[in-house]
Parts: C-alpha cells; sequence; structure tokens
C-alpha cells in the first residue's frame, strides 16, 4: 500500500520541479497565498516548503519580503562546478574497483541509449539516463559524504545544467565524455577514471561560464 505524501512535501517538489524547469526563473518572488491556491494547501505549509527550499539554497528568505528564487552570478556557479569537479574524482576513484561486471554491463547500455536520445533530440529521456549513470557511481563509492555534497551541489545547479545539452556540440562532446568515462571504470583505471570525470565537469562548467546568458 502507498502511503499518501505528506502536504508538505507535495508543496515541496511543485516548488522545487518549477524552479528546476525554469517556470519560476532566477530573482522571481514566490507569492505564498497563489502558490497555497495553486497547489491546495495551507499558507503555512508553503512556508515550511520555502524554508526547506532555502536550507538547499534554491530560495532566499528575507524577513518582511517573503521568498524569492535564488539567483547565482556566473562565477558562483563556476566556483560550486570547481567544487563538484574536484568531489566527482574522489567519489570515481573509491568506486572503480566496487562497480561489478554487471553495473559495468549497464553502463554500457546506458551509454549507447544516450547517444541514441541525443540523436533524437529527446533531452528529458537523456536527462533521465545521466542522472543513472552518475547514480551508478556514486552507489559504488564508499565515499558517501562526498556524494552527499555533489547531490546537494547539483540540486542547486541542476537548472544550468540541463540547458547547457542546446547549446550547439554539448550534446555530442557530452556523448564522448560518457564513453570515456565508461571505458576507464571498465579498465579499472582509477587514474583515467578520475581524469575523465574530472574533463567531463570541466567542460560543462566552461560551457556554462561561455554562455550564462543563454542559461539564465
Amino acid at each position: 500500500m502507498t502511503m499518501a505524501k505528506r502536504p508538505m512535501d507535495v508543496a515541496y517538489e511543485y516548488i522545487k520541479e518549477r524552479i528546476m524547469n525554469g517556470t519560476f526563473l532566477p530573482s522571481q518572488k514566490l507569492n505564498e497565498s497563489e502558490l497555497s491556491a495553486q497547489i491546495g494547501v495551507s499558507r503555512n505549509t508553503v512556508k515550511k516548503a520555502l524554508f526547506k527550499l532555502e536550507q538547499e539554497h534554491l530560495v532566499d528568505m528575507e524577513e518582511n519580503k517573503g521568498a524569492t528564487v535564488k539567483s547565482f552570478t556566473v562565477k558562483e556557479v563556476s566556483n560550486y562546478f570547481e567544487i563538484r569537479e574536484a568531489l566527482e574524482g574522489l567519489i570515481i576513484r573509491s568506486a572503480v574497483e566496487r562497480l561489478t561486471e554487471e553495473d559495468l554491463r549497464q553502463m554500457e547500455e546506458i551509454c549507447e541509449k544516450m547517444e541514441t536520445y541525443l540523436d533524437m533530440g529527446d533531452f528529458e529521456e537523456y536527462s533521465q539516463l545521466n542522472k543513472r549513470f552518475h547514480d551508478m557511481i556514486y552507489r559504488a563509492s564508499d565515499n558517501q559524504q562526498a556524494v552527499e555534497m555533489v547531490n546537494l551541489i547539483k540540486g542547486q545547479l541542476l537548472r544550468y545544467h540541463l540547458r547547457t545539452i542546446l547549446i550547439p556540440g554539448r550534446k555530442e562532446n557530452s556523448a564522448k565524455e560518457h564513453q570515456q568515462i565508461y571505458r576507464a571504470l571498465k579498465e579499472r583505471n582509477a587514474e583515467e577514471a578520475e581524469n575523465a570525470v574530472r574533463r567531463h565537469i570541466a567542460n560543462i562548467r566552461k560551457t556554462i561560464e561561455e554562455h550564462f546568458a543563454f542559461l539564465v
């Protein structure tokens, strides 16, 4: 039997999804009364959801002014990606020997499907496969503290990251980068796996720096 979600969780997911997909834009004011009516929950429930999103650095809360969608500068986004790059290197090094042969088989299949969906222009399905690919590495890592930090950063920056695939040339490079990560893992080459994943994150960061005005 599936348990119903708590009203606060419903409100939290509703607002977060719209921040992630760009429906709610950076610096946009989030009106508690309007959100309450849209979601069908109390204003107090909306307020609790907004406080949770503030803790995740997705919303800014100011006394007597309410909530707005958090806005990042290009420098702040770049800094976060530098941190993520270092953390991803640590994570993949500890995952190399812990991934099973079945894990690697699935990752190869994911890489192939990612290329197919990129060619079809189905970026939503590609995004889901991309998440599965990286999540398999995260689960295999014995540094779950680093994984928690990466997931926090990814949550804050997903709205920028997802749109990079629309930049000319980025989807082809993304497919190649995932193949390079997979091959290094298959060879159990920790150094090359770290180099490959760090190149991947660095290239995303560079794309965001060069096209920030388009991505916000």
